[in-house]
């Protein structure tokens, strides 16, 4: 179901848009997002590469039968939790009161 908007709506979205408080938070979001994901695709591609083209390499073994290529691939799994519970503290510390205040300032705006 599409949600219709009123014009007073659109109008409070567009203000709003072009406040210093919603530019912050979309640099502050784009600041953490952007190096964050460079990062984990870079190390993605490090995997990828490796398991193509450096068999060897990944077919070491480091204990028993557990390989370095295990260990990448497991570190995948690690690495993508560690980014959503660190996204998850950064939101809460540095996106969730700019957030807050730009929704109050629209439910103020709009009268909800």
């Amino acid at each position: 179901m599409i949600e219709r908007t009123t014009p007073a709506e659109d109008a409070a979205y567009a203000r709003i848009h072009a406040t210093d408080e919603f530019r912050t938070l979309r640099r502050k979001y784009i600041g953490f997002v952007v190096p964050v994901t460079i990062g984990f695709m870079s190390w993605y591609l490090l995997y990828v590469i490796c398991s193509n083209w450096a068999p060897d390499f990944m077919s070491i073994q480091v204990v028993g039968n557990i390989n370095i290529a295990l260990i990448f691939g497991l570190l995948q799994f690690v690495t993508t939790f560690g980014i959503a519970i660190w996204y998850s503290k950064f939101s809460v510390k540095n996106l969730d009161p700019h957030a807050d205040k730009l929704r109050a300032d629209y439910d103020e705006e709009i009268g909800r």
